[in-house]
């Protein structure tokens, strides 16, 4: 099972969401994983508040985190539904998704993204669809 820093080695390729959003993993186990990005200037809308897209892309990657860290295949998102519940008030956004029922070639997971104050930001759900063993394996 891979560590944490192995983890975080391995989705640094993500480029969209570790650098230009500057996304990180700071928890993951199988079927579960916490990412969070501070709030920089460009990730904010006209209303001083963190851009949509921004929000999206790290509950996205959260997703990925969970769904992909520990497995053998890939599983990519196949419908993401996402609900925007509040702004965030804070300088920090944490996403944290979890499995809710995995079957053989597809699955359903939850997306919760909050700010470091505790405000229920957004609530997502991805429902995803597993493709083959990764690229190399």
């Amino acid at each position: 099972m891979p560590t944490l820093e192995e983890l975080r080695a391995r989705f640094r390729s993500d480029c969209f969401a570790t650098q230009a959003l500057g996304a990180e993993i700071r928890e993951a186990e199988p079927g579960c994983a916490l990412c969070a990005v501070r709030l920089r200037p460009e990730h904010m809308n006209a209303n001083h508040t963190p851009m949509g897209g921004a929000i999206f892309t790290l509950a996205d990657f959260a997703f990925a985190v969970a769904a992909n860290g520990f497995a053998e295949n890939v599983t990519v998102s196949q419908h993401v539904s996402m609900t925007f519940l509040s702004p965030a008030r804070g300088g920090e956004l944490l996403a944290r998704a979890r499995c809710l029922k995995a079957g053989r070639t597809t699955c359903l997971y939850e997306v919760e993204v909050r700010d470091e104050l505790g405000a229920y930001v957004a609530h997502g759900t991805v429902n995803g669809f597993t493709l083959a063993p990764r690229a190399g394996e």
